[in-house]
């Protein structure tokens, strides 16, 4: 698959001399140059992060965006979402592009909003509050059974959303 010109390169361990610290050092600048000195919108609407808890001293969507786990407090740090530090904003800011599937759902009684970059096999997730979108999570969909699930959820909402 040819990944979209307007995604950056991956962000390495390697490329930091294999220095755990260092490296997420490093994916900390590129967020916070990505949501905290300045902000994505989506839909006109700006794109806002979730800062507590901190841990580290460092904001929870950080943490989310690099790590994976079903409960919050013992995630553990996934190489896959870290390398990819830098494809969110760029993902929302791209979400028009053809290629870019993009559609809402209810999820625990809130408006979640899918973008997902097939090509790149990268979903992003937002949350829909009353005055902008919070960044939920992103990450890497590679297992086949997830990529069907997708698929049939952005069908099914085409089918059901008028153009």
């Amino acid at each position: 698959m040819t990944l979209p010109a307007w995604l950056p390169p991956l962000v390495l361990l390697s490329d930091h001399g294999g220095n755990w610290n260092g490296y997420v050092s490093a994916l900390y600048r590129y967020y916070r140059q990505d949501f905290e000195n300045s902000r994505p919108t989506f839909d006109g609407v700006n794109v806002g992060t979730k800062r507590y808890p901190l841990e580290q001293g460092k904001e929870a969507t950080f943490w989310h965006l690099i790590s994976e786990g079903d409960i919050e407090k013992d995630r553990l740090p996934d190489l896959r979402r870290c390398e990819r530090i830098r494809w969110p904003r760029p993902t929302i800011e791209h979400a028009t592009n053809v290629g870019v599937k993009v559609w809402r759902n209810q999820r625990g009684g809130e408006t979640r909003v899918c973008i997902w970059c097939e090509a790149a096999e990268f979903l992003v997730v937002l949350a829909k509050r009353s005055t902008y979108y919070l960044l939920w999570t992103a990450y890497p969909v590679v297992e086949e059974h997830r990529k069907r699930k997708l698929r049939k959820e952005y069908e099914a909402y085409k089918r059901l959303t008028p153009p």
